[in-house]
């Protein structure tokens, strides 16, 4: 089971966009927590607290205990999303999900790589992550920090998947069965080499020189000097002798 961790909460009367502008100026963080079988509710939590928090958790799955200000019980739940500003970076919001300490949820956890894979070492492969984290169902008992996916024996061309997983004891993999978690594939540098080896030069289909009537004039000969075009709006003469047609008849 991954350790459990406390954070201090309190309840916020007021929600809606200026609310939480205030409770931000405040160094504070608006947050809600969210149960299966609870009424969603308006938190806030302590910026600075909030921050060594997620510095302790480096990426793993917990279990956090809320304390709440004024109340006696408390809280079992886990971090579910949390938003920040792309400028800033600060914290704008934090959704928390319940949980019952005898009650099976779903989550996602991350997925951790073990050991060196064989086609790094002796192939000169290169390891690809296709699956950050993984969905799980489990009890709050029975949560692991990460899965971890030992990638010892793992070849060039060669695929661990979600159903190749090792099981793990009190978890049930929800991704399909087919997904691919970590592959061990060629350098990319190489793949280029081979496709450059294999097509044929550039020009190479072209053989033939240009056709005929496009070879350049013999040595010492002046080009053809082009035909004079007629002055613009200028009338055609009619050929010597010849009488000028008849005006129509009105």
């Amino acid at each position: 089971m991954s350790q459990q961790y406390k954070l201090n909460v309190a309840e916020r009367a007021q929600t809606g966009r200026s609310a939480s502008r205030r409770l931000r100026k405040a160094n504070r963080v608006p947050a809600i927590l969210y149960g299966k079988h609870t009424n969603p509710e308006s938190l806030s939590i302590e910026g600075p607290e909030f921050v060594r928090l997620l510095k302790t958790l480096a990426g793993r799955s917990v279990l956090i205990e809320l304390q709440r200000a004024g109340k006696a019980d408390k809280a079992l739940s886990f971090l579910q999303e949390v938003q920040r500003d792309p400028l800033t970076d600060k914290f704008l919001h934090v959704d928390l999900q319940e949980v019952k300490g005898d009650e099976k949820f779903e989550i996602r956890v991350p997925v951790h790589v073990v050991g060196d894979s064989f086609g790094v070492k002796n192939q000169s492969g290169v390891l690809e992550m296709a699956t950050q984290a993984l969905r799980i169902r489990v009890l709050p008992k029975d949560l692991p920090e990460a899965i971890m996916v030992d990638v010892t024996e793992l070849k060039v061309g060669e695929t661990i998947k979600v159903g190749s997983l090792k099981a793990i004891a009190g978890v049930e993999f929800l991704d399909p069965k087919g997904q691919p978690v970590v592959a061990c594939v060629e350098p990319v540098a190489e793949v280029v080499q081979e496709v450059s080896a294999s097509t044929p030069a550039a020009g190479a289909a072209a053989g033939a020189p240009a056709a005929a009537g496009a070879a350049a004039p013999a040595a010492g000969a002046a080009p053809a000097a082009p035909a004079a075009a007629p002055a613009a709006g200028a009338a055609a003469k009619p050929a010597a002798g010849a009488k000028p047609a008849a005006p129509a008849k009105k």
